[in-house]
């Protein structure tokens, strides 16, 4: 008969990192825990700054830590790119709760989005990686298993429609709820975001997304100095470490400035649609009571804040 061990729980208020990795191997098994977060295992032990690693989460850096932390990262992001930067934290602006909607009827399915996608938020441009898959569909079907995402023929094809499918931030995200050390999170302004230096790249945030929004990096992302956008915040287009799970912020740092997100400008046939579901005078509000709109797998319960409409 097998002796059976007691687990130590951490005391409240005084869980490191380090203790997090524990925790979460005894609680997970062994096996399963070690395969999930090889690869951030090894990131941390090779490339982790001690002051990085140390970091507290995001929600208990005081207004003082956290710009020194962002002040951190510009000059890490100097040191290894060449480029000057700055990274700042716009918190949501109350009253308001974003939402988007795109037209389907005209989609054409030309990926100036992903593009645009790619270029704000600071992807690695070997991957050409996107938040924003385009998926070519048959007319008459909604089954996302189905779509193609990796078309090279001209488009529009005339038996096919393009659904463009990113983060949906959803109300209810299960992606939030299985995160064991809480780096995700909804925001008050409805965006879902990560503490990228939080993340332990566990990859349990990606399994429990049912739109595959979520992308893991694999490798340290590799972009030309003068190809990295500048005007960064620390919990959206900053150029995120290896080994951790990213994902779409509806452009944060631009959209709670009263700007659209990079995508929306780039569609070349106004497709897209952004703003405030709190306005009933916004455009999106307007599109929620004029449209025949439908989120995508609704009977998930998640409750998207991402709307389709067909004009007809």
């Amino acid at each position: 008969m097998s002796e059976s061990k007691t687990i130590q729980l951490p005391i409240v208020g005084q869980v490191d990192r380090r203790t997090v990795f524990k925790v979460a191997g005894a609680t997970l098994g062994a096996a399963a825990f070690a395969k999930a977060v090889a690869p951030i295992v090894e990131w941390a032990s090779q490339d982790t700054s001690a002051d990085e690693f140390l970091q507290k989460h995001f929600k208990e850096l005081s207004s003082d830590q956290l710009t020194q932390v962002m002040h951190r990262l510009e000059e890490e992001t100097k040191e290894e790119y060449g480029a000057d930067v700055t990274i700042s934290d716009v918190r949501p602006q109350p009253g308001v709760k974003f939402g988007y909607a795109l037209n389907l009827s005209i989609c054409i399915g030309c990926r100036k989005c992903a593009e645009a996608c790619h270029k704000e938020n600071n992807h690695d441009r070997a991957s050409g990686n996107s938040y924003i898959r385009v998926l070519e569909m048959d007319k008459g079907s909604l089954d996302l298993e189905s779509g193609n995402a990796d078309y090279d023929h001209p488009v529009r094809q005339p038996d096919k429609f393009y659904m463009p499918v990113q983060c949906q931030q959803c109300d209810h995200p299960p992606c939030v709820n299985v995160c064991p050390v809480e780096a995700t999170w909804k925001e008050d302004d409805g965006v879902v975001v990560v503490d990228y230096n939080w993340c332990i790249g566990c990859r349990y945030c990606e399994a429990a997304c049912p739109y595959h929004a979520r992308r893991f990096n694999w490798t340290k992302p590799e972009v030309p100095a003068e190809e990295i956008n500048p005007d960064q915040g620390y919990l959206s287009n900053r150029i995120r470490p290896q080994g951790v799970v990213e994902k779409c912020t509806y452009c944060l740092h631009r959209t709670r400035e009263g700007r659209l997100p990079a995508c929306l400008e780039a569609c070349p046939t106004g497709a897209r649609v952004f703003g405030n579901l709190l306005d009933p005078n916004s455009e999106i509000s307007y599109v929620l009571r004029t449209k025949r709109v439908f989120v995508l797998k609704e009977e998930l319960g998640t409750r998207p804040q991402f709307f389709y409409f067909f004009d007809t």
